[in-house]
């Protein structure tokens, strides 16, 4: 398992409302961006809103735990691409994502590879830490393709 050198990590950034529905976060040596209210809830297209934004966390920590595991493993992959939709539902007078769905798309050299890299992708499903942090069911359904 991964070596962890604190019980606690803490992840900090900041918000500035910009006017309107809009606003950047930022965070310590990291480049803002423009976050806003979706077209959905009558507010901007072409900005990221907090439901991509959370949709790619979940998406963006299975890629990396995925790729934890293929370094940890010896995994000789040549790609790595994954597409990720949250469904979000009105149910008991709430919106919530009910459910997320992930679709990694796995380029590998050798056929022998391809049970490694689904064991690999399923043990990144169970440990990926957003996913665990969150109400809805996380499903990941890989690709693995030979190239």
């Amino acid at each position: 398992m991964l070596e962890i050198k604190n019980k606690v990590s803490i992840f900090k950034n900041s918000l500035i409302w910009e006017g309107e529905r809009k606003g950047i976060v930022f965070s310590d040596n990291k480049p803002g961006f423009s976050v806003a209210t979706p077209p959905e809830f009558k507010g901007h297209a072409g900005i990221w809103s907090p439901e991509d934004l959370f949709i790619a966390s979940v998406n963006t920590c299975i890629m990396t735990t995925f790729l934890y595991y293929a370094e940890r493993n010896k995994l000789e992959f040549i790609s790595y691409k994954s597409d990720a939709e949250g469904v979000l539902e009105f149910l008991d007078n709430k919106f919530v994502f009910s459910e997320i769905r992930i679709k990694p798309l796995v380029g590998i050299k050798k056929d022998t590879d391809i049970s490694k890299a689904k064991n690999l992708m399923e043990l990144s499903e169970k440990n990926c830490l957003i996913s665990n942090s969150i109400k809805p069911q996380v499903k990941v359904t890989p690709e693995i393709n030979i190239l």
